[in-house]
């Protein structure tokens, strides 16, 4: 059964096992995947909806054109997803702006019924949770123990998050010179276009939709190709909650259908999360209508580890701040930096944690890392470890594709890793772990900072003297201490340099969605 109710045994089972904030259950993987008490997966869902979705009603593609959805796990196709191209983004472009216009439904609900139709479609999220983490499973590959506590509950959270930032957002009154009263106003931007990465489809889209209308714009969501389902779903739980005609659009498609989002002179904003390469293009073609945009880009985070560490904890740790989701995270620690006294014990208890890993069915309670997201992925990171090979590091463990079915990639441990090589310095986006020595702190941060990424950064130490002094020095947007992964809504999340600008999550979130403007007010004196 697709729907139970939200106070159904399921539903207070799914609510009991995913009590923890996403850290939490981001950490408690690495230990034990499969001892949480979740609801069985459903491995036959199918998708309902594959179509684009405008003005809370489904339509085919104006070219007629379809493409495929592929399960990683398999290689064989899901569904047939309708192709949204320009004519379609128009359309989409059109519905958003007749929802946004002076005098809407949409413009002149309360601040709070908008947080409550957040909450709302929060808790038609939680409702479906099995249903959408299966489908997520199968369209992504990723395990379904991990993609119902953490993607679709994580989802879940953060509509919630930013339905209370609603009504709570608000102006200042400003002390002004002369006979005047000033005060502003937080105004939404008006149509955004959200274009989204595969790695994290649902949680992402909660990212991206949580502050955008809590802050009263309309939205026009372009999904990745790889990973439509769970977005177009989310679609159709919006219209049942009661969101008004236009004001969430979703339009599936490639990279023409991002374009023309990007360049269309009515959109004014635009929301991304993906590759560097593909944001610095986005950034290009906002830049002709003069568009706000934010960028969450790509990553080669360092992951400096002190020789005063409990070493099965520094591990752990770093294992699972590379492995997590299949190594396709943009802030994983995929530069893991040891100090010299402990080098050698490290990369051993590495490798042989990285042999334990269980990998395979991601619908298998006890499998902890599924596929990689497709071929074309699989290929670049076999393509990586093999340059890895060839620069003369030294290879612990793995290194090969696992099995002829599906996009499986064995963990993989590299030591004796040079700052030169490939793999040290190009984001892998796969379950590629790089160790590489060094003798002292100065040495560390200076090699730490020696990239053009700055997304995020690490470092485990029982000093935590040495441990502030590393976190000022290191130029990333995230610094974790004595942990990794460790993320949660309320925490905003972003990179320096080109790891993107702008802040996902967090009440700085909200700032990327609203203008402020300022009203100034004659004060009339009184007549002497």
């Amino acid at each position: 059964m697709l729907r139970a109710v939200v106070s159904s045994p399921v539903a207070r089972q799914l609510q009991e096992a995913c009590r923890k904030p996403l850290a939490a259950a981001c950490a408690s993987q690495t230990k034990a995947f499969a001892t949480a008490p979740l609801p069985a997966p459903q491995p036959d869902a199918k998708a309902l909806y594959s179509g684009i979705f405008i003005n809370n009603e489904w339509h085919k593609s104006t070219s007629g054109k379809t493409f495929q959805t592929i399960n990683p796990a398999t290689g064989e196709p899901i569904a047939e997803i309708q192709e949204g191209g320009k004519a379609d983004i128009d359309k989409a472009v059109k519905a958003a702006n007749d929802a946004f216009r002076l005098g809407s439904p949409w413009r002149t609900m309360d601040a709070s019924q908008r947080g409550y139709l957040l909450n709302r479609l929060a808790d038609l999220i939680d409702r479906d949770a099995v249903y959408l983490a299966s489908l997520e499973t199968i369209d992504n590959g990723k395990p379904y123990s991990m993609a119902l506590p953490v993607d679709v509950k994580g989802a879940a959270n953060n509509l919630r998050y930013f339905a209370g930032w609603a009504d709570k957002f608000h102006g200042k009154t400003i002390p002004m010179d002369g006979s005047f009263f000033a005060f502003t106003r937080q105004e939404p931007v008006g149509i955004v276009g959200a274009i989204l990465p595969w790695n994290f489809p649902i949680m992402l889209l909660s990212w991206k939709l949580g502050p955008a209308l809590a802050m009263g714009n309309t939205v026009i969501v372009k999904p990745a190709e790889q990973t439509p389902l769970t977005t177009l779903h989310v679609a159709q739980l919006a219209k049942e909650a009661g969101f008004p005609p236009g004001v969430i659009n979703i339009v599936p498609g490639f990279g023409d259908a991002g374009e023309a989002l990007v360049q269309h002179p009515n959109v004014d904003k635009i929301a991304f999360t993906g590759s560097t390469e593909v944001g610095k293009l986005i950034q290009a073609g906002a830049a002709r209508t003069l568009k706000r945009v934010t960028l969450e880009l790509g990553g080669k985070s360092p992951n400096i580890i002190l020789n005063d560490v409990d070493l099965d904890e520094a591990v752990e740790t770093a294992h699972f701040g590379l492995f997590f989701n299949m190594g396709q995270c943009c802030c994983a620690g995929s530069r893991t930096y040891v100090q010299q006294e402990i080098y050698d014990k490290f990369v051993e208890a590495s490798g042989e944690r990285a042999k334990k890993k269980t990998v395979g069915n991601p619908f298998d309670l006890g499998v902890e890392q599924g596929p990689q997201i497709d071929e074309e992925q699989m290929s670049k990171i076999l393509g990586l470890i093999k340059s890895g090979k060839e620069e003369g590091a030294k290879l612990v463990t793995g290194g090969d594709r696992v099995g002829e079915k599906g996009y499986f990639v064995a963990p993989t441990v590299f030591a004796d890793v040079k700052d030169n090589m490939r793999i040290a310095k190009e984001e892998i986006f796969g379950p590629v772990q790089q160790i590489i020595p060094f003798k002292s702190i100065e040495d560390v941060i200076a090699r730490g900072n020696n990239t053009d990424f700055g997304l995020a950064a690490a470092v485990m130490t029982k000093d935590i003297d040495k441990a502030m002094y590393i976190m000022q020095s290191l130029r990333a947007g995230t610094v974790w201490i004595n942990t990794y992964n460790s993320l949660s809504v309320q925490v905003p999340f972003g990179g320096y340099k080109h790891s993107g600008f702008g802040r996902d999550a967090g009440m700085d979130a909200l700032n990327a969605y609203s203008e402020i403007k300022s009203v100034i007010c004659k004060v009339p004196q009184k007549n002497s």
